[in-house]
């Protein structure tokens, strides 16, 4: 899609086309109507950047198969399963609401934006093994988790990803598996959602529209856009802006001059897939696999063999593997990006986050300097029988973890989405990565109760919200509203064609 519609002094302006801008534009437009609404993108395609099928990994992250989200056990023993139960809660969000856009007409076919696939955790070795069974014991205890499996048969496990089993030396394996699992194109969603947003009354989308600058007033801000075909320099005013830019909110952040940007600072982690170029390695493989991580690696790096859907075709990828980048965007970005972020509020921060997270430092330089067979011997962790001519190196999306003190303390990097508002509530922006955009629709809710409370308080505001999300004021975690979360779960399923 592109796009050039301007809307005059709309009461929000939103900056980037991503699931996040996406989604926050239709539940504002659709709690209130009267709402006007003006989204700009820089890429001359909406959702080119983190978005993108190609530039992420595409699982509908609900904690089945993510070891990370259970990283270790409690002093008793047992596998705390308390984050994996509010991932899937927020996720479960993410599906109501992508099913209503379904019912509404605003996604006209869902088999183009999500699509069923098995999710397996896949371990080997006795230490690994033993965790998995006491993850399995904790989470399927859960009504969320009720159907997953346990296995550590070399046979069943070979049944449900033969990959997997080819060629493995006799050791200890497990694997768990949830057949509910998805596979989502999120630059999908975000297109077929804007597109319905472009065609409302007082709102608009202009693809090739880089927003510079960002100055409060008393009643809002005034934003600078530059014109990438033109040229031109357009100016705009909002009472509320989103800047949900990616890589690039960090640049915006800095300019608009807020409190919370003080101290900001920004790192990049560049992201590799291997795709698979033999079509019958691919039609072999029907999972999402997810393993351990691999020593310093950041979360969003955790291995994973991957069936996807992308761009119509079934497509196999294994990664990502880490890449060192100064850029903050993929397709519009600057090697002098990180560099330009530097200024003397954060200089402190930053490096103090070079020295309290050298393993990570090393990680970043190790994974750039990797041959194809250093990532060959990964896959073959998981798949031992891969063959590197069965295989290619491309590369992926950008993603800037936020970096702020805390505490008085050195910089913390922030794995997860960083929220960021002013006092006054006219501005809010992200910086942020996995699960973030399969949790996109809890996190903009969140700035919607933060900066919209009044679209929430009335009777018609609730009813709108239901419509949209109907467990979204329904505490789905508790036993005894699992027949509730049960019904509309299967409910947005159908919808979806899940089922």
């Amino acid at each position: 899609m592109q796009s050039s519609k301007h809307i005059e002094n709309p009461d929000v302006v939103i900056v980037g086309s991503g699931i996040m801008s996406a989604n926050l534009a239709v539940l504002l437009k659709r709690l209130e109507p009267r709402l006007k609404v003006q989204v700009y993108e820089v890429t001359d395609t909406l959702a080119q950047e983190a978005s993108n099928g190609w530039n992420n990994a595409g699982t509908g992250h609900a904690g089945i198969c993510e070891l990370s989200y259970t990283p270790a056990r409690e002093a008793d023993g047992t596998v705390s399963v308390k984050k994996v139960i509010e991932i899937f809660e927020q996720f479960e969000q993410s599906l109501q609401f992508w099913a209503f856009a379904v019912a509404e007409g605003m996604i006209a076919n869902p088999r183009e934006c999500i699509n069923p696939i098995p999710h397996l955790s896949f371990v080997h070795g006795q230490t690994q093994v033993d965790f998995l069974k006491d993850r399995h014991a904790g989470m399927s205890a859960h009504h969320f988790f009720k159907s997953m499996i346990y296995s550590t048969d070399r046979k069943t496990i070979g049944s449900w990803a033969p990959l997997l089993m080819e060629g493995r030396a006799e050791m200890p394996v497990a694997a768990t598996r949830m057949d509910s699992g998805t596979d989502v194109n999120f630059g999908n969603i975000a297109r077929n959602l804007l597109q319905w947003l472009d065609r409302q009354e007082g709102c608009g989308v202009a693809a090739s529209h880089r927003v510079v600058d960002l100055k409060q007033r008393p009643d809002g801000w005034d934003v600078t856009i530059n014109d990438l075909k033109s040229g031109g320099t357009r100016h705009n005013r909002a009472k509320f802006v989103f800047v949900g830019a990616g890589g690039g909110s960090l640049h915006l952040l800095q300019k608009s001059g807020i409190a919370a940007a003080k101290g900001l600072g920004g790192f990049p982690i560049g992201g590799q897939w291997l795709v698979c170029t033999n079509q019958d390695v691919i039609n072999r493989h029907n999972a999402k696999v997810y393993g351990q991580a691999l020593d310093a690696a950041p979360t969003m790096a955790v291995p994973h063999l991957d069936t996807r859907t992308l761009d119509g075709k079934k497509a196999l990828l294994f990664g990502p593997f880490a890449a060192w980048t100064t850029k903050f965007l993929h397709r519009h970005g600057s090697a002098w990006d990180l560099p330009g972020s530097v200024k003397p509020h954060n200089l402190g921060t930053l490096l103090k986050i070079g020295a309290s997270n050298l393993p990570l430092v090393r990680y970043l330089v190790q994974q750039g300097t990797q041959s194809m067979k250093d990532r060959m011997e990964v896959m073959h962790i998981f798949y031992p029988a891969a063959k590197a001519a069965d295989w290619k190196l491309i590369d992926a999306g950008i993603r800037v973890q936020a970096i702020k003190e805390s505490d008085g303390k050195a910089g913390i990097v922030h794995y997860g989405t960083e929220v960021i508002s002013n006092p006054e509530k006219t501005i809010s922006a992200l910086l942020g990565a996995s699960p973030g955009a399969s949790v996109s629709v809890n996190i903009v809710f969140e700035v919607i109760k933060n900066c919209f409370p009044h679209l929430l308080s009335t009777p018609e505001g609730k009813a709108r919200m239901k419509a949209m999300i109907p467990t979204y004021d329904v505490d789905i975690k508790k036993p005894e509203h699992a027949a509730f979360f049960e019904e509309h779960h299967a409910r947005a399923f159908r919808t979806l064609g899940l089922a």
